[in-house]
């Protein structure tokens, strides 16, 4: 309750209160422009600190204008139509219940129509800018766009205009036609509250001037439409109406026509609003109005579905043969699969002995270290302290290894955070900065007892090892911490522990330059804002010199330095020059390229080792007809340093961005000879081409319309509900491609709906080879396809002689783990390998890790498991001292055999009755009993080794029946 001072007419309180709610609004305003500033300042600081800052004002530039022109545009234009909506507001208002109701409102409204107008605007001015803002990628193409030298067959335009130019008018014409909406709708809005316009009383409901301003606004989006309807004839390109993407031959003879009569029609419809300006009435716009109607329903909806139900369905393969061939020959063109060649392959395998036995020899490493399986393994043998990690995904690369190049598997020991129990602020951000690391073993070899045969490990890095690494510190890496504050005078950051008795550790100082500056007052106020911590800006442990490190993972930065990439999903680390760096694939996309089939990149590159677990990120459900592998890009491991390089010299796309934004992409002239050697074809590209080469191997259009020769990926039969990833791998191609062993991502294709192999797939992955990025495919005789990778992995299992093996690998409690089955083109046919690991069964407790147990091939119907590639090879090709290995489900096993596993399974048996009635000394019994078995079943297989085994008895057990002594039936071992 307010009371008043005698004499003062005032209230207390009152001229206390008042300045409340604008100090509030000011400080408001004030904190909301310190947190721009914050966010665009710190951004520019970033940018500065790897040297790309232009790329950012350039976007800065752009999204200014973008969102000034717009937003001005719709202020504008609506304002001037509000204000000539109340300019035109009658003089005098027939009374009426309506219009008594409105005067209340435009008694509230008039005192501050012009604050409200404004505010209104303003509003409405800022939503549209800020929409607009983020198109500016469409713009800058616009403005820079390069010819792709290729045209359209319909409309004979170069891609150009489809990818560049289309979506910019198509932009500009969507701005335009809301403005023209939000016009039309204000100005009903004040004709109808000052009297213009009116819902009851006698009369005309619309003054003269009303009519005439409403119908200008009318006329000029029926305008509009005349031009949108013939933009969409262009746009007749990515139709989804026929067969195949393109226009098909209702899109061409009826709807092409069709959008021509309808721009002409919505021309003249649009006079006749206009004509309104001159004379009073609406039935001439009515009528116009009324024919575009009725024509838009007839023309373009109606006649086209009668072209297709009359014409085309009853021929559609006669109709439509021309445009499957318009819309093949621009896909494989837009994927960068025209070049693939397809070769038959498999009808006449080899059966010399000795040609095979010389093809072996020349087969060179086979790759049996499975990257998607080893990570634990890594993590476990050199992880070294709990707070490193390894990822679950590792990577294969190539290195010269005692002057051999060898295939390798590759990994960096990342941070993890500060040891449990430990944390603090300053632990966190100012001593646990970085990793420490990088690891690599054989890929073709194993060690000892199936552990990976490192190249390089444990710590410090040794100047001893074969590949030299000078500067192991990981300070940018895929699982660095959020943020850092490294480098300052006598900062002591935790470098590597060391084999000092009291568990010492080795410091050192960050003298890199991939950080901003934080030792002044300035920035540690803006980076406290900026994350929220309020330590940056209290800590005295930061002194001078010190840098904040930040934005750290390489996919991170890269897109950061190039917005407009499109990054491959798994980058992986090379030691270049002694320096550990990050290998980034960067593409160019587009979903605008004429005729080509679209395809969802995210679905497109889902499979085994982009489940939610790995460290190989998942791409987006982008739609993309286009895309080119244009761009290599490194992250410096130490000082976070970006680099982009020109790889795909012939792209439009990137030199269209090269415009945009110069000097950010060196020449590909440039890359250095030792980083050239660690680039390989990249694994998002290979997926996306290969899922449309499911059915774009087929060029003919007779036979993809019928679609009887179409493929698809096959799943992965280690990994249920998921499709097989490719595989990097060194292999020989057979002739007539070039036989020389070449570095190579590999995968399979089955016939759709088929368990069987249709064809293998090899691109060269190579940089240094001339056949670098060509497609190679082996297409199998389709009268005697060889099994697929889900059949040849139930042989495996289901084989009496490996089934033995496997059956004593998964005893005591120990579980196999399926590695990579590699499909290897060998004398005239294929070869099989799966590295087969064990793996503990035990808890997190036990830290549990796969080992190399079995490596399992198969070639024909030879099958045959052995502790190497080596021995498992000669087994199958018949070779001294291996075994004629039967084909599957013969279950022709030696007498021997046979009593060991009858041995076990009874072994077995007692072991699972002594544990039900807890009989300890029968459960020790019974388990040496299972490990003796276990010893007769090894010896009696290596005995049996290469002479013909006798038929089993009809009494003969099957190992997989056996039950394992943990009391659970061992179905897994069959």
């Amino acid at each position: 309750m307010a009371f008043r001072t005698p004499g003062s007419g005032r209230r207390f309180g009152t001229g206390r209160t008042r300045p409340i709610l604008p100090v509030l609004v000011a400080l408001a305003l004030l904190l909301a422009v310190f947190l721009v500033f914050t966010a665009v300042y710190t951004n520019l600081l970033w940018y500065r600190s790897i040297g790309f800052s232009k790329v950012y004002t350039t976007q800065l530039r752009a999204e200014a204008v973008l969102f000034a022109g717009s937003g001005l545009l719709m202020s504008l234009v609506v304002g001037a139509n509000v204000a000539v909506a109340y300019r035109l507001r009658p003089a005098y208002r027939p009374l009426s219940v309506e219009q008594q109701g409105l005067e209340r409102y435009r008694s509230v409204i008039d005192p501050r129509r012009r604050l409200i107008s404004l505010g209104l605007l303003l509003l409405l001015g800022v939503l549209t800018g800020s929409s607009v803002a983020g198109r500016w990628q469409v713009w800058l193409a616009f403005l820079n766009r390069t010819s792709f030298g290729v045209k359209d067959p319909q409309f004979h335009k170069d891609v150009s205009f489809y990818v560049f130019t289309y979506p910019f008018l198509r932009l500009v014409l969507g701005v335009v036609f809301a403005t023209v909406i939000l016009s039309f709708l204000a100005a009903v809005m004040v004709h109808y509250l000052y009297g213009g316009l009116r819902l009851q009383g006698p009369g005309d409901k619309a003054s003269p001037p009303a009519r005439a301003h409403l119908s200008v606004l009318v006329g000029l989006f029926v305008l509009l439409k005349a031009l949108a309807y013939w933009l969409d004839r262009y746009g007749l390109v990515h139709s989804e109406r026929g067969v195949t993407t393109g226009a098909s031959y209702t899109d061409v003879n009826a709807l092409l026509p069709a959008k021509t009569i309808l721009a002409v029609i919505a021309l003249l419809c649009a006079v006749m609003f206009f004509s309104n300006l001159l004379r009073r009435g609406m039935m001439l716009p009515g009528v116009g109005f009324t024919l575009l109607v009725l024509s838009a329903i007839l023309l373009g909806g109606l006649y086209p579905l009668l072209i297709q139900q009359f014409q085309v369905k009853p021929d559609e393969l006669a109709k439509e043969r021309g445009y499957i061939q318009r819309n093949i020959d621009f896909t494989r063109q837009a994927y960068g699969v025209g070049g693939a060649k397809v070769v038959p392959y498999g009808s006449s395998p080899v059966t010399d002995q000795k040609q095979l036995q010389d093809e072996a020899n020349g087969l060179g490493g086979v790759r049996v270290l499975d990257p998607n399986v080893v990570g634990p393994t890594f993590e476990q043998l050199q992880r070294i302290r709990p707070f490193y990690k390894f990822p679950d995904t590792l990577d294969v690369d190539r290195y010269t290894v005692d002057g051999k190049t060898t295939d390798t598997v590759v990994a960096l020991r990342e941070l993890s955070g500060a040891p449990s129990g430990q944390r603090s602020w300053v632990k966190d951000r100012m001593v646990y900065t970085h990793g420490y690391g990088f690891v690599s073993a054989y890929g073709d070899q194993m060690a000892q007892g199936g552990n990976p045969d490192f190249i390089t490990r444990d710590m410090p890095a040794l100047s001893g090892q074969r590949i030299q690494v000078t500067r192991p510190e990981i300070y940018f890496g895929e699982r660095s911490p959020r943020y850092s504050v490294a480098g300052g005078k006598g900062q002591q950051e935790l470098n590597y522990p060391d084999n000092s008795p009291d568990d010492g550790q080795q410091s050192t100082t960050y003298d890199g330059n991939g950080g901003v500056p934080i030792d002044s007052f300035f920035h540690k106020l803006l980076y406290s804002a900026k994350f929220q911590d309020k330590n940056l800006l209290l800590s005295g442990a930061i002194k001078k010199g010190a840098q904040i490190l930040y934005d750290r993972s390489p996919r991170e930065r890269v897109h950061k330095a190039a917005p407009w990439l499109t990054l491959d999903g798994d980058p992986y680390p090379a030691v270049v020059q002694g320096r550990v760096v990050w290998i980034v694939d960067g593409y160019t996309t587009s979903g605008a390229y004429p005729y080509s089939e679209q395809t969802s990149l995210g679905e497109a590159t889902r499979d085994t080792i982009t489940d939610t677990r790995s460290s190989v990120a998942r791409q987006a459900n982008d739609h993309i007809n286009y895309m080119r592998n244009s761009v290599k890009a490194t992250v410096d491991a130490y000082s976070g340093a970006v680099h982009l390089y020109q790889w795909d010299t012939e792209d439009p796309i990137l030199k269209t961005w090269m415009k945009v934004f110069p000097d950010t992409v060196q020449k590909k002239s440039s890359i250095p000879d030792d980083l050239l050697k660690h680039f390989r074809y990249p694994q998002d590209l290979f997926k996306v081409q290969r899922q449309i080469l499911t059915k774009y191997h087929v060029t003919d259009p007779s036979a993809f319309y019928n679609g009887e020769g179409f493929w698809e990926v096959p799943q992965d039969p280690t990994t249920r509900g998921k499709l097989q990833p490719p595989y990097y791998q060194s292999l020989k191609m057979p002739a007539p491609f070039d036989g020389s062993p070449a570095f190579s991502l590999t995968t399979v294709f089955n016939p759709r709906d088929n368990p069987q192999l249709a064809s293998f797939m090899a691109v060269d992955s190579d940089p240094s080879s001339p056949y670098y990025g060509q497609i190679r495919i082996l297409q199998m005789p389709r009268d005697a396809q060889p099994p697929g990778p889900g059949q040849v992995q139930n042989s495996f299992e289901t084989d009496s002689q490996v089934k033995g093996d496997l059956f004593a690998l998964r005893q005591g409690g120990t579980k196999t783990v399926a590695g990579n089955l590699l499909t290897i083109p060998f004398g005239g046919s294929l070869l099989y390998v799966e590295p087969m690991y064990t793996k503990a069964s035990g808890g997190k407790e036990q830290q549990p890790y796969p080992l190399l147990g079995k490596v399992l091939v198969r070639y024909g119907t030879r099958i045959a498991a052995a502790g190497t590639f080596g021995e498992a090879l000669k087994q199958v090709l018949g070779g001294t001292g291996a075994p004629a290995v039967t084909p599957p489900g013969d279950g022709r096993l030696t007498r021997d055999e046979q009593q060991a596993i009858g041995d076990l399974q009874k072994a077995v048996s007692d072991y699972e009755k002594a544990q039900q009635k807890g009989d300890y000394p029968g459960m020790g019994d019974a388990w040496k009993r299972i490990k003796r078995a276990q010893e007769a079943l090894s010896a009696a297989q290596q005995a049996g080794a290469g002479r013909p085994k006798p038929t089993p008895d009809a009494t003969t057990p099957s190992p997989t029946a056996t039950p394992s002594p943990t009391g659970s039936a061992e179905a897994s071992a069959g």
